[in-house]
């Protein structure tokens, strides 16, 4: 039995691949990525095989400019993060130039590495529930964080602010109620986007509109275009304030895509080699399984009995699932890194020596520098790097929004010397 196939419109696509309608429109015409037309109209529609496509870095190189989206603050803008985790986005946010005066982190390990790596961060360990945000009413400019949404459910045509109480995004929207931020940064999975057939991001996109907010359309950033090693994607909802019109402008790709070598060697991304550090290791039958596995390989270059014997049910549901057994190559970008770098069927072999990446390497991949230590057992740390943002994706999405910020007070700023 055939699954049945997504169909995406021309605008669902380009927020899915993070380019522009037009340069879809370019794409279609040139032959690089040729839509399909809907016969009754003649729209453009996409499937998940063109989406399988746009894995291809080359696709893009044509459409980057070498620009860079560095932009000095005007202001001593301030911020609060929710849901801080071990601070990948909040490092880049600073990088960026935004000033934290509130973290809030409900871990104990991962607040023991905010606190590490930034004595003087305002680092609150507590369950969200219990803050108060109320005195921090109009005294921020941002507002941020990667809200969890596996308790989120949709309840009826229109959910609402008070429909949502006692979820975690219930929190997020609270926290934004009582400070009243000018824009408001929330980050996510990529799979948010299709959870209950979207309907859960529809029903968070009405709640920050109840509050006040207009909505930008959701977009998907791929972080291998943000100078990070890693095919890596998260989705951004930027929400802002009904009484700014100012516009957000979302940061511009580069054109350079860096690989594991950049990652672990030095170069141009880090001056020295990866330090030394600890890191998992493979049960026996495993690592001899992976010994056969050839780098940039996976499963499927397995001899046919052990690809059985490793895939057991899943050898006989056909699909790619090359994820699976994978060795990444030095010339590659790594896969998505998760919480735990040994499971199966998220295998991220190292390219010459058959083990799972070190906590050092880890970082690296997800752009950490090496100074930034994270506290814990090891699993705990491999959690809190798995989990984060990759900090060069989030120091360009700062640039971003305090670009945003500094044409704001321009607008303000001529506003009252007009006035005056």
């Amino acid at each position: 039995m055939k699954s049945k196939k997504n169909i995406y419109s021309l605008t669902e696509f380009a927020n899915l691949v993070s380019v522009s309608k037009e340069t879809l429109r370019r794409w279609d015409k040139s032959g690089k990525l040729i839509a399909k037309r809907n016969k009754m109209n003649g729209y453009r529609y996409y499937t998940d095989e063109d989406l399988a496509l746009c894995d291809n870095p080359n696709l893009y190189f044509s459409e980057f400019k070498h620009k860079t989206n560095y932009v000095v603050p005007f202001c001593y803008y301030k911020s609060i993060e929710l849901f801080a985790g071990a601070g990948g986005l909040a490092l880049g946010f600073e990088k960026a130039g935004l000033h934290h005066v509130l973290l809030n982190e409900i871990d104990k390990q991962a607040c023991k590495t905010l606190r590490k790596n930034r004595p003087n961060w305002n680092v609150t360990e507590a369950d969200i529930h219990t803050l108060d945000f109320t005195p921090y009413k109009n005294k921020i400019d941002v507002l941020s964080g990667g809200f969890p949404c596996q308790s989120f459910s949709y309840a009826g045509k229109r959910l609402g602010f008070n429909d949502a109480r006692g979820t975690l995004f219930f929190e997020y929207a609270r926290a934004i109620k009582e400070t009243n931020p000018k824009i408001c940064i929330g980050e996510n999975v990529r799979g948010l986007v299709s959870h209950d057939k979207g309907r859960t991001l529809k029903g968070m996109i009405n709640i920050l509109e109840e509050l006040g907010y207009r909505v930008l359309p959701p977009k998907i950033l791929k972080a291998i275009y943000y100078n990070v090693p890693q095919k890596r994607e998260r989705l951004v909802l930027v929400a802002i304030r009904n009484d700014i019109k100012t516009d957000f402008h979302y940061p511009e790709s580069n054109d350079t895509i860096y690989t594991l070598k950049d990652a672990l060697k030095g170069g141009t991304l880090y001056e020295n080699d990866v330090p030394e550090s600890e890191g998992q290791q493979y049960p026996k039958r495993k690592k001899e399984i992976l010994d056969m596995v050839p780098p940039g390989g996976c499963w499927r270059n397995l001899p046919p009995l052990v690809q059985k014997e490793y895939m057991m049910k899943s050898y006989y549901l056909g699909g790619g699932r090359t994820g699976m057994a994978r060795r990444i190559a030095w010339d590659e970008p790594s896969l998505t890194l998760t919480c735990s770098p040994a499971q199966k069927q998220t295998e991220r072999c190292h390219p010459e020596e058959t083990r799972p990446f070190t906590v050092r390497e880890y970082a690296r991949i997800q752009t950490f520098p090496d100074s930034w230590e994270f506290m814990g057992s090891m699993s705990q740390q491999y959690k809190q790097i798995g989990n984060a943002v990759p900090v060069n994706l989030a120091k360009e999405l700062g640039y971003s929004v305090i670009d945003f910020l500094n044409r704001y007070t321009e607008e303000q700023t001529a506003k009252t010397a007009f006035v005056s």
